[in-house]
């Protein structure tokens, strides 16, 4: 079915609500595995139709945020969401104490009950308010960052239509968009000063109010951090410190020489070439017309799945006023649909969009035909690498996207896969830092911003922006406003996609049996384990660094 005429009706609190709660007190009853079973497989289709209409609602706000309908609607989930949450953990606990445990282990397996253990943990009725109160600071942060009105080159700009500006060839447009980048949140730093402050306050709140020392715990339940700590990550944080930093600072240099500049300055911080960054060529339309070409070619799977997402207009990529911005893929259970949400720019980030978000979606679409419903619950951290893997899968096929410029793109694309993984490394450090001491005035978390680049990106040079020279870049990151500790996902996830960089150019039919291994796997293991059995190393393993930085180093081109 397409999007548009699936239909949409609010979830009914009341009826929901009552739902959970027969078939909570009936897994409490149930006199058998096989009873459970059955039992399970009703609590499928309620939880996953309430998915499925929250889903609709949210893509149809976010397309739109000025639209009063699907405003209503999401600040009725905004409310409703916890309190819903709150009862199907309620039915999760009570499974999960079955006298019958063993006999549902054998049907949907041992990573589903660690999933329940972490829902457990980050939830209680308590602090259904605290809940409702968060959701509402992250929506009223998602639409200041929406209803951006910056005037730049005759036209008023969203932040989405402003980028080709931040990164295009004209060095002297480039300082004049950056400028009134940061005008724009000079303007609205108090405002986001404040929601961030009633959000780090709130969120520490929550886990009080659970027992916890601070968020950071109750944050990696929430994140279902399912095989992996705390002290794994700072293991991963310091080698990326002590070995991937410097490996990165030589890819500024070499940018840097590129660009012929004496020093690399903010406003060239994502540009790669003199004459700029590779374009795509042809229209939103034709990108979309050549993903599909790609993907015919690629695999039988792939074919499958993208004729399937444009038969039946699952993509809403084209950049419109007050529409959200950022990007993501989500899934509707009961029409087995992946959907990709989008912001079109002009830029090579639209072709992104139809690798990152593609693998995304083509790992949705497969884990769509499995019919336990737990595998599709995947962590983000093996997530992203089916989005960060697809977009090296697809190089061949570059051509059909940059033209001449085909290879200054695929230099491009791995050079800021590898500026990416201090940065977002660093996302994460800021974040346990901002956690762990919940008392930091905004500028005393600003302060902590700029020391971390200092270690991080020390060959960043602000040139005494009023607004970025303070440490305010990272309010422009919707995830640390938005979901806490995402961040270090994408950067275990973009080093596993490394690893099949390397791989590919040695084989590039065993890379991709792995990978499509990996994408059906889904949650059915834990991530260690299921990085083993495709052929891939764990991050958090010493040492781990070295090998891949010497692969990497030997692809770079000056």
């Amino acid at each position: 079915m397409k999007f548009k005429d699936m239909p949409y009706k609010r979830v009914d609190y009341d009826k929901t609500a009552e739902q959970f709660k027969t078939l909570t007190k009936r897994v409490k009853e149930a006199k058998n595995g096989e009873e459970l079973w059955e039992i399970h497989q009703e609590y499928y289709k309620v939880y996953q139709n309430m998915m499925d209409s929250m889903t609709i609602a949210e893509i149809r706000h976010d397309g739109n945020t000025a639209d009063p309908f699907y405003a209503a609607e999401k600040d009725y989930y905004d409310e409703t969401a916890p309190m819903l949450s709150s009862l199907a953990t309620d039915y999760q606990r009570a499974l999960y104490e079955s006298p019958y445990r063993s006999f549902m282990e054998e049907k949907i397996g041992r990573v589903a009950f660690a999933t329940m253990d972490n829902a457990i943990k980050s939830m209680d009725e308590s602090i259904i308010g605290l809940m409702q109160e968060e959701n509402a600071l992250t929506t009223q942060y998602n639409k200041l960052i929406a209803s951006a009105k910056i005037p730049f080159d005759g036209q008023v700009c969203n932040l989405s239509l402003l980028r080709p500006y931040l990164t295009g060839n004209d060095r002297t447009v480039r300082r004049q968009a950056w400028k009134a980048y940061s005008d724009y949140f000079m303007t609205v730093a108090d405002e986001l000063d404040d929601i961030y402050d009633k959000l780090v306050k709130n969120r520490t709140a929550q886990a009080k109010a659970m027992g916890y020392d601070n968020y950071i715990q109750l944050g990696y339940y929430r994140m279902n951090r399912n095989s992996y700590d705390r002290n794994d990550v700072e293991n991963f944080r310091r080698q990326v410190k002590e070995v991937f930093v410097p490996f990165a600072e030589r890819v500024h240099e070499i940018r840097r020489k590129r660009l012929g500049l004496e020093k690399l300055s903010y406003i060239d911080n994502e540009v790669y070439f003199k004459e700029g960054n590779p374009d795509p060529v042809g229209t939103a339309q034709e990108i979309l017309e050549s993903g599909q070409k790609m993907y015919a070619e690629l695999s039988p799977e792939t074919k499958e799945f993208f004729d399937f997402m444009m038969e039946n207009e699952l993509f809403d990529v084209f950049g419109r006023k007050d529409k959200k911005q950022g990007g993501y893929m989500t899934y509707l259970h009961q029409y087995h649909s992946p959907f990709i949400f989008a912001n079109f720019n002009g830029t090579s980030g639209d072709v992104d969009v139809i690798t990152h978000e593609c693998g995304h979606a083509f790992q949705g679409y497969l884990s769509g035909q499995d019919p336990i419903m737990e595998h599709a619950d995947i962590t983000m951290e093996t997530a992203e690498i089916h989005s960060m893997s697809m977009e090296f899968f697809t190089d061949p096929w570059m051509k059909e996207f940059f033209g001449d410029r085909e290879k200054d793109f695929l230099s491009m694309q791995l050079e800021d896969a590898i500026r990416f993984i201090p940065y977002g490394t660093m996302v994460d450090e800021f974040q346990h830092i901002v956690y762990e001491t919940p008392e930091l005035t905004p500028q005393e978390r600003r302060r902590e911003w700029s020391r971390l680049e200092k270690i991080y990106m020390p060959h960043l040079d602000y040139e005494e922006d009023p607004f970025f020279s303070k440490g305010g870049f990272w309010q422009k990151q919707q995830h640390i406003y938005n979901s806490p500790f995402y961040y270090i996902d994408y950067v275990l996830a973009q080093s596993c996609a490394f690893q099949y960089k390397v791989w590919m150019d040695e084989d590039y039919r065993e890379a991709w049996k792995s990978y499509l291994a990996l994408c059906r796997l889904s949650a059915s293991k834990f991530y260690p384990e299921m990085l083993r059995e495709c052929g891939l190393k764990v991050p958090f393993e010493d040492g781990y660094f070295e090998e891949l930085v010497e692969k990497l180093g030997k692809k770079l081109h000056a």
